[in-house]
């Protein structure tokens, strides 16, 4: 076990490259404007950008808004108000100790659109982005005018070996300790179906944040906290008019949980995008974008205006 460990330690570790600095992080470059907002404790880093139905978009683990950088321009484009931001303990987000179990990040979702005032959204949820949004729904259905749920979490993933590593308590720190640009890079493009699509910037952008001193704590508190099955026998309680969407070569959430997942959801829709893995809305965006503002534009006129008079 020792000799495994070395070996593993040397081949994620090797090595903790300089990470960019803030200024040259996404959404530098670009139509945005990143900006930060206390919430429940929590600084947040966000974007807020575009008029008309607003739109939220959640991360999946050890992601960041960055994560949609292919979908907010076409969406806001399309004539919606965009959202995103870094949850708790990841992106340049803070990263307290906890709390990162499903409730809390439910709680800080709602308490992030009260922040900004907003009554009501569509929530975009990428993976565990995915199992908060649905909490949301499920916890707070009037806040919650259209659900997209891209691979997402809920009924369970394919965790590689070192997430359930993370989790031993000694074991875990340790691997934590040696994360580095390499890991980075091979589980960023584990998500992808043609791995050759992830780029040195994407891996420069996701890596910024990974090097930062607080990360692996929050990361190993995610890991530990947050269930990833949560949405088991709940799913029959979500109201909201719901887009599933998947990668048909998604490893990490195999198509068949995205099927359940739409079939356990009474007013859903089941989407698949060949060729594309669990990171689809990197992988593919233009098909996903296309998408999305379908559902957005033919689905939204047709939910009431009040939500909690038509409940």
């Amino acid at each position: 076990m020792r000799r495994l460990l070395l070996l593993l330690l040397c081949a994620v570790g090797a090595c903790r490259a300089a990470a960019l600095p803030e200024a040259q992080l996404f959404p530098t470059g670009t139509q945005f404007t990143a900006r930060y907002l206390r919430v429940e404790g929590t600084r947040i880093r966000y974007i807020d950008a575009g008029r008309g139905a607003p739109v939220v978009f959640l991360h999946g683990l050890g992601a960041s808004m960055y994560a949609w950088r292919n979908n907010l321009g076409a969406v806001a484009a399309a004539g919606f108000r965009v959202i995103a931001f870094d949850n708790r303990g990841f992106g340049l987000s803070d990263k307290p100790p906890a709390p990162y179990d499903n409730a809390a990040y439910a709680r800080l979702a709602i308490a992030f659109m009260d922040s900004l005032g907003l009554p009501d959204a569509v929530l975009v949820g990428h993976s565990m982005g995915g199992a908060i949004a649905a909490e949301v729904a499920i916890e707070h259905p009037q806040r919650v005018r259209g659900l997209v749920l891209v691979g997402s979490a809920g009924l369970g993933t394919r965790e590689p070996l070192l997430f359930r590593l993370v989790r031993w308590p000694v074991l875990g720190p340790a691997v934590l300790a040696f994360r580095g640009r390499g890991l980075t890079a091979r589980l960023l493009k584990s998500t992808y179906f043609d791995p050759r699509k992830v780029t040195e910037a994407d891996v420069d952008q996701y890596y910024a944040p990974v090097a930062l001193p607080d990360y692996g704590r929050a990361l190993r508190g995610a890991l530990r906290q947050f269930r990833f099955d949560d949405l088991g026998g709940r799913l029959d309680r979500i109201a909201a008019p719901t887009l599933v969407l998947w990668g048909e070569e998604d490893r990490w959430a195999p198509l068949g949980l995205g099927r359940a997942l739409a079939g356990g959801i009474t007013r859903s829709a089941f989407l698949s995008v060949p060729h594309a893995g669990h990171s689809v809305q990197e992988e593919a965006p233009d098909e996903v974008n296309h998408l999305f503002i379908a559902f957005l534009r033919d689905g939204l006129p047709r939910i009431p205006a009040d939500l909690a008079l038509a409940r």
